[in-house]
């Protein structure tokens, strides 16, 4: 055996994928996540899984960690004692900032800038100057460094950001002022913007670093938990696996990255920002290789959790990057799947606005105390409750593990429906309304405001809830059909499994296309290829296994945001100039509708270049199903009364595990399964495809 295991940390549950890459198979669990300490969820996951598996620890080859760590802790502001060292003159650098409106202005008439992230008292500047190439107009003033450091040091302002003008052209200031904190405060966690993003754009930039620094001693102390705990359960199981194995027997363990490549626990200590959506990627991974399987490349992914649902796009196959994602109110400006989450998953609670109005969500009942149909103190409705008074999801979650109590469930949405006036089922049908037109909202914020046609793709729905409203949204947003993976429970960690280790690097490359020197270029390319060589190595990938992605950010002159196309691969020479300018307008025209290729007189600007450094992994197959005898009768398992449009109907409920290729399950109906469930309204059908996939379409 040797057995690579996937975990993915959520909200509610902690989803574990095991695959055999000897015998080809792969098993699947879940266990509750445990907010106050994620790392004994992540560690009881690898007990169960080898559990099941009947497999000793010395089996395991490597486990790769979805986490959700760094994003939770954005999401709740919690940066602690964060200070910021720039250039002289530029304190106000974070309250300048930009004059980003969220939502346009008509929807925003009272807006104002969210609290900085550093306070105005905790920054600190010091004198010295670049210019905008790297060249030193005046040295850095050493004696005010060390001054800064002891400043510091004093008020116990343990995290720092260092962001010095035009530091992405020379890092030289930067690295000296990291060497006087580690020399005047050696307890200092600190941050270059240097090392993070050699990116033009101070606040940007600054923001990031900063954002590094926050979650750096959070990511630190949690990975290094999680080694300690694996090292005794390897130790201890090493101790009975014939000597093949010693006590403390060390796994590779990585961590999902925001790009979608993963990186060893090690680096991610040094590179805690690029997992701020460690997570949510590997579901759109999962998603993407299923549906590409399936026969559809243009697909909207929605996974639906216990606590939020995250949704994005994949395009011939890829799901989308950008660099200008945000967690909370922190703009991170690096490279990440293009994914947006709203508070819209089966924790989401249900409440009664100031004027009387019913909201759902943001606000998550989570994993403790849960909805009210958990029965561990919850007091407040939930999405999950109203399906399950609807009958719209079985008494129990993960086939029997975990039992719910539909009468808690009933009283609490009683309470809530008398103080609206409304009969129970009414309001749960209601809450349900609400929570399909915020995944609806977020998934028209993935395309038709990208310029994108929501109606040209096939929706890949997944998570534990996320296939539970999957016939609204086919209505709402007028979908082809929707696509329901085999465990859809599990596939974020499954997507794990499929991500290859990726190295990325930027450098600010500023010209005109008419000025542009391609071997200046070429030398760029040259060193950010040489950086990515170096971490791939690092990463235990022989130079042979290496793949390189070279990409650049360009413009229009004049403009103030870039547009990321490829780089054609081999030698980077005036041939492939043009070809990246015309790339470029192709790009331009497919998001806004026009480009200005017919007009020689515009110019086009180079800003960035970018090199992604890939090391290969082996990807789990994806096995077909074999076929059955017989019709969907042999699914059945009974029938149960759940309530569709005003009416109670009597509906038949099938298992999945027992539906074969080419079999077709009209609706209404109730398919059911260990990790999810999937509610087929009147006028629905269920197709199972090859692999074993739901395609279900009006």
């Amino acid at each position: 055996m040797s057995i690579r295991i996937g975990i993915d940390t959520g909200g509610t549950f902690t989803d574990v994928v095991a695959f055999d890459d000897v015998t080809g198979s792969l098993v699947t669990t879940k266990t509750p996540s445990t907010p106050a300490d994620p790392a004994e969820g992540f560690v009881a996951g690898v007990h169960k899984i080898l559990s099941l598996l009947d497999a000793p620890a010395g089996s395991v080859s490597a486990i790769v960690h979805g986490t959700t760590v760094a994003t939770n802790q954005l999401l709740q502001g919690d940066t602690g004692r964060l200070g910021l060292i720039t250039t002289e003159g530029y304190e106000f650098l974070l309250e300048i900032a930009r004059q980003s409106v969220p939502d346009g202005y008509g929807n925003s008439y009272f807006w104002v800038k969210p609290p900085r992230i550093v306070p105005a008292d905790l920054v600190r500047t010091v004198a010295g100057r670049l210019d905008h190439t790297g060249a030193q107009l005046r040295p850095l003033d050493e004696q005010q460094a060390r001054a800064v450091a002891r400043w510091y040091a004093q008020r116990g302002v343990d995290r720092i950001g260092v962001c010095f003008l035009h530091a992405y052209a020379n890092p030289a200031h930067e690295q000296r002022m990291r060497e006087i904190l580690a020399a005047e405060y050696p307890d200092a966690v600190v941050s270059l913007s240097s090392d993070v993003l050699r990116e033009y754009r101070e606040y940007e930039r600054a923001m990031t670093t900063l954002v590094d620094a926050a979650v750096k001693p959070t990511v630190a102390r949690y990975v290094s938990t999680i080694e300690q705990r694996l090292a005794g359960v390897f130790g201890e199981a090493g101790q009975g696996t014939g000597g093949n194995d010693r006590p403390g027997r060390s796994v590779p363990f990585s961590v999902m990255k925001s790009n979608g490549g993963v990186l060893s626990a090690r680096e991610v200590v040094r590179q805690p920002i690029t997992t701020v959506l460690s997570g949510p990627a590997a579901g759109a991974l999962g998603a993407a290789l299923v549906a590409a399987a399936a026969g559809f490349d243009e697909v909207l992914t929605l996974d639906g959790g216990g606590t939020s649902t995250d949704v994005s796009v994949v395009r011939h196959g890829e799901p989308t990057l950008t660099t200008e994602g945000s967690v909370g109110p922190y703009p991170s400006k690096i490279p990440m799947i293009d994914i947006v989450t709203v508070g819209a998953g089966g924790g989401s609670v249900a409440w009664l606005s100031p004027e009387g109005t019913l909201k759902v969500g943001p606000r998550s009942a989570g994993a403790q105390p849960g909805p009210l149909c958990y029965g561990r103190g919850g007091t407040e409705p939930t999405v999950t409750d109203a399906h399950l008074v609807l009958g719209r999801i079985p008494p129990h979650l993960l086939g029997g593990e975990v039992p719910l109590d539909p009468g808690a469930a009933r009283a609490g949405l009683a309470t809530l429906a008398g103080k609206l006036g409304l009969d129970l089922p009414a309001l749960a049908a209601g809450i349900l309304e609400i929570s399909a037109w915020n995944q609806a909202n977020a998934l028209r914020r993935v395309t038709v405001q990208r310029g994108l046609d929501v109606r040209d793709f096939v929706l890949t729905t997944f998570g534990g809830s996320g296939p539970l409203l999957l016939c609204r949204l086919v209505d709402i947003l007028g979908l082809r059909a929707v696509v329901v993976p085999r465990d859809p429970g599990n596939l974020s960690a499954f997507g794990l499994l499929t991500v290859d280790v990726k190295h990325d690097d930027v450098r600010t490359f500023v010209t005109r296309h008419d000025a542009l020197d391609p071997a200046a270029a070429a030398a760029v390319f040259a060193e950010l290829t040489g950086g990515a060589a170096q971490a791939l190595r690092a990463e235990g990938f022989a130079d042979r296994e290496h793949r390189y992605q070279r990409f650049a950010d360009l413009r229009y002159y004049g403009q103030a945001f870039e547009v990321r196309v490829p780089v054609p691969d081999g030698a980077f020479d005036a041939t492939a100039a043009e070809a990246t300018v015309a790339a470029f307008h192709q790009a331009h025209h497919r998001l806004y509708g026009y480009s200005l290729a017919h007009r020689p007189e515009q110019q086009v600007e180079w800003v960035n270049l970018r090199v992604t450094g890939v090391g290969p992994v082996a990807r789990p197959r994806l096995p077909q199903l074999s076929t059955l005898d017989g019709g969907v009768d042999r699914a059945g398992t009974g029938t149960r009364p759940v309530w569709y449009e005003g009416s109670i109907v009597e509906t038949p409920v099938y298992r999945r595990d027992r539906l074969a290729p080419g079999d077709a399950v009209p609706g209404p109906a109730i398919i059911e399964e260990y990790g999810s469930t999937v509610p087929l309204d009147p006028g629905f059908t269920a197709t199972v495809d090859r692999l074993g996939n739901l395609v279900v379409a009006r």
